[in-house]
């Protein structure tokens, strides 16, 4: 009988892991593989797919020059007919391989998954193969799956707000004397400018990272076995180590942080990144502790490098945020993915694959996207996000979009995000209200109308701008059930001053457009 074998996902790549306690080193084993499915259960974008092989590849290097015994996986440039195609096939692969050997392992020991799907096809192969499994909490969270279900217990409605200010009193984040920093608890008002005409001013190109030989090979790999998949590996150069990492938080602090919160809603085409972290990716696969990037960001402001609303502004999306997304995904898990809460029931527009639209705000979103695996978040929630749920697409198709094409997707924060904050698909367990808005409000928080064929104020006839229609036409679509909530009363007015006859038009206009999409 061996030791322990070790189970270590793609995005669980944290030497401190809980998965070592304990670990015994010549007698445990870590376990690892590259396995077809996890690219292809979603059309996945190639830099996704190249970031997490790459990263694997590295950190069981990383062990290795630790003298660990690693099982490694390798995918092969081309498939072949013996190949494992899931984790739950390769793990029974191994574990078969080593019966026949006479050293069965005493025991699977796991990290909570980051997906539904991967935790039930992992424990069905553990019974399997009769192997005792242990599952251990995921500690790279402020949180824990039970202490959100605790929170969420007896509430009528989950906000992250409510969430979001006990988590700053309990780990003491931007807190003076028991009371939060510069005297309120939300800078969000000071936190939704957009640009000048003129544009974004001394624009700091984020730090690179070149691929070295380990990220190359993953490369090549990734070109030839997934050859069609969408995207571009030619400007692949996001961070793969946790050194690595460490740098790219280091260069936010230094050089974004201080414009991110006054600029956080801004857009401005063919400026991907303005002055976002990009850190999410490497938070996802745990290669950056979220409690290193929150003390970095507030000790940026203490430090008075940073405004307090540009530092708040940050924490919030990683102290707040980020652990709601990750409790509301495990509190209504697995029935929260099926769900179509506007009964959208459109397919999603070719265009998302190809960027091939006249409309400027969504080709330079997904021009983007498809070119570096990238958007961030107010291009996601009012630009992709809010045009599929204006269109009525089916809520499962927009999220095995996002799923598919961002390099720091991993389901736990993809699909509330894009289901319930993007789609309004949850019935409101996510958003207060639904996100919806016309062109107008595009053409403010960015240059992308200058030069578009559409007129974002206009709401029917040839210059109508898409937003704009399908805007009007959802609020007639769904006013019963719009009607019901406060937050849409505003909306609701502007509605009932249209005339009957104009609104009848749009939603002539929105239905043929629709009808032209499919």
């Amino acid at each position: 009988m061996a030791g322990n074998l070790v189970i270590v996902l793609g995005d669980q790549l944290d030497r401190a892991s809980a998965a070592f306690d304990g670990f015994r080193q010549g007698h445990d084993r870590v376990w690892m593989a590259e396995v077809a499915e996890e690219s292809t259960q979603v059309w996945t974008h190639k830099a996704r797919i190249t970031v997490f092989l790459a990263a694997m590849r590295h950190f069981r290097d990383r062990l290795q020059a630790e003298q660990i015994e690693v099982d490694y996986r390798e995918l092969a440039p081309q498939s072949e007919p013996l190949e494992p195609r899931s984790l739950a096939e390769a793990l029974l692969a191994s574990l078969a391989a080593s019966g026949r050997a006479g050293c069965p392992p005493e025991r699977l020991i796991l990290v909570e998954p980051g997906e539904w799907r991967v935790w039930q096809s992992l424990e069905a192969a553990a019974r399997e193969a009769g192997i005792p499994l242990e599952v251990r909490p995921d500690r790279h969270f402020f949180t824990t799956r039970d202490e959100f279900a605790a929170h969420a217990r007896g509430r009528k409605q989950l906000r992250l707000e409510y969430f979001y200010r006990p988590l700053r009193e309990r780990f003491g984040v931007l807190m003076d004397d028991g009371e939060p920093a510069g005297g309120q608890w939300n800078y969000d008002a000071e936190n939704r400018g957009a640009f000048p005409k003129t544009g974004p001013d001394s624009l700091p190109a984020p730090r690179r990272f070149e691929p070295d030989a380990v990220t190359r090979a993953t490369i090549d790999l990734v070109n030839v076995r997934f050859a069609t998949h969408p995207g571009s590996l030619d400007a692949f150069d996001w961070p793969v180590t946790p050194d690595q990492a460490r740098l790219a938080l280091e260069d936010f602090l230094v050089h974004r942080l201080g414009q991110f919160g006054r600029y956080q809603d801004a857009i401005w085409t063919g400026e991907p990144w303005l002055y976002h972290s990009r850190l999410s990716q490497a938070m996802n696969m745990k290669l950056l502790d979220p409690r290193d990037v929150v003390a970095g960001a507030e000790q940026a402001w203490r430090k008075g490098l940073v405004p307090l609303e540009a530092a708040e502004g940050f924490i919030r999306q990683v102290l707040g945020w980020r652990e709601y997304v990750r409790g509301v995904y495990w509190q209504f898990m697995p029935e929260y993915a099926s769900r179509n809460g506007l009964a959208a029931d459109r397919p999603l527009p070719n265009f998302y694959w190809t960027a091939a639209t006249e409309m400027n705000c969504l080709k330079d979103a997904l021009s983007q996207t498809l070119r570096y695996g990238y958007a961030h978040h107010i291009q996601r929630l009012m630009v992709t996000g809010l045009f599929a749920m204006l269109a009525g697409v089916r809520p499962d198709e927009v999220h095995r979009w996002y799923l598919a094409v961002y390099v720091d997707a991993v389901e736990w924060v993809e699909l509330p995000n894009t289901l319930g904050m993007s789609q309004f698909a949850d019935g409101g367990v996510m958003a207060s209200k639904p996100y919806c808005a016309t062109g107008a409000y595009i053409e403010r928080m960015s240059n992308a109308c200058k030069g578009c064929r559409y007129k974002p104020k206009v709401a029917s006839g040839p210059d109508a701008c898409p937003f704009t229609t399908l805007y009007w036409d959802f609020l007639a679509r769904h006013e019963k059930l719009l009607r019901k909530n406060p937050r849409m009363t505003m909306q609701l007015k502007n509605l009932d001053r249209k005339q009957a006859d104009e609104l009848r038009g749009i939603r002539r206009q929105a239905d043929a457009f629709r009808d032209g999409l499919s």
